[in-house]
């Protein structure tokens, strides 16, 4: 059994259980609260863990990156996996064995990206009710509410997106913004392409939330798409990097000390105008994937660099 899960998605019987969800290709009926979730999509086990779902296992990421852990777990919540015993399953390349070792009573997997296990749902069926959850056109608030309704966690997802637009809307008031509009992006460096945020990702819809604007880029430029025509990035590389990369400001997401220096000094990139005028920032190391953890700490790296 496969749902895909919209934005709209429908949950009945929200205040007890059976609980039906209504999706695109039909309804699912869970007969309680799942209680040994595995979660395919590494991108999704941060935002399960926020809200206290009980995850038991999860796809992994190759360990040690600039962006996981020696788990292979991502960095802003890989403590919270490893103090709540959340198994890395395997890396990379989706293990079933792994996965039914498990015994899972619901399993998530990723619409897109890299960590996406959408090609064996079919098997993954045959261990356990699986659905498909698509995270590149949503905010993590959103992507939690959803998960909360599955789960049976709403009332956790609630409270996690309530204390974090009361710090948001704390912050925004005092944020003194640098030239807008901005490109914010992830800067991979040697080459290798230029993910560009777009309104539709996770990070487009915080910045905007906050106040910032996001440079569009031009047309001629956007039709650079991989990882499953995903919505919420823009690959840009070379004689379109610095075509694309048109906002006054440049935010650079997963970023270390050394990314800043290394964009500011790319004399390919010297003539455009954040280079130039110096308006490029590192947002940190962590929000590679935006769910409650990394949005957090975003919240506090953009106080640091821009609030009063």
């Amino acid at each position: 059994m496969v749902l895909l899960l919209p934005l709209s998605i429908q949950v009945s019987a929200m205040d007890g259980w059976p609980r039906q969800i209504k999706a695109e290709n039909g309804t699912v009926t869970l007969q309680q609260p799942p209680e040994r979730i595995v979660s395919t999509s590494v991108t999704l086990t941060g935002s399960l863990l926020a809200i206290d779902a009980p995850v038991v296992g999860s796809g992994a990421g190759a360990p040690g990156s600039r962006f996981t852990d020696a788990q292979g777990f991502f960095r802003q919540w890989g403590d919270i996996a490893r103090q709540r015993k959340v198994k890395p399953l395997y890396i990379g390349e989706p293990n079933i064995e792994s996965i039914a070792s498990e015994a899972p009573d619901l399993i998530l997997v990723s619409a897109t990206g890299n960590d996406s296990a959408l090609r064996i749902v079919g098997q993954l069926s045959a261990i356990a009710p699986v659905l498909v959850v698509n995270y590149d056109d949503k905010s993590w608030q959103q992507l939690v509410t959803v998960l909360g309704q599955v789960t049976g966690h709403e009332a956790q997802a609630a409270q996690k997106v309530a204390e974090f637009d009361q710090r948001e809307k704390a912050l925004k008031p005092g944020l003194r913004l640098p030239p807008q509009p901005v490109s914010a992006m992830v800067w991979n460096g040697g080459g290798r392409e230029v993910n560009l945020w777009t309104r539709e990702s996770a990070q487009g819809k915080l910045l905007e939330q906050l106040g910032f604007s996001l440079a569009i880029p031009p047309a001629s430029v956007t039709g650079n798409v991989s990882m499953g025509q995903r919505k919420d990035i823009i690959q840009l590389s070379g004689e379109n990097l610095a075509t694309g990369l048109d906002g006054k400001s440049w935010l650079l997401f997963a970023s270390t000390d050394s990314t800043v220096p290394s964009v500011l000094s790319d004399p390919f990139l010297s003539q455009t105008e954040a280079v130039s005028n110096k308006n490029v920032y590192g947002m940190g190391a962590d929000n590679f994937r935006l769910d409650y953890y990394s949005a957090s700490h975003l919240l506090t790296t953009l106080q640091k660099l821009f609030a009063d």
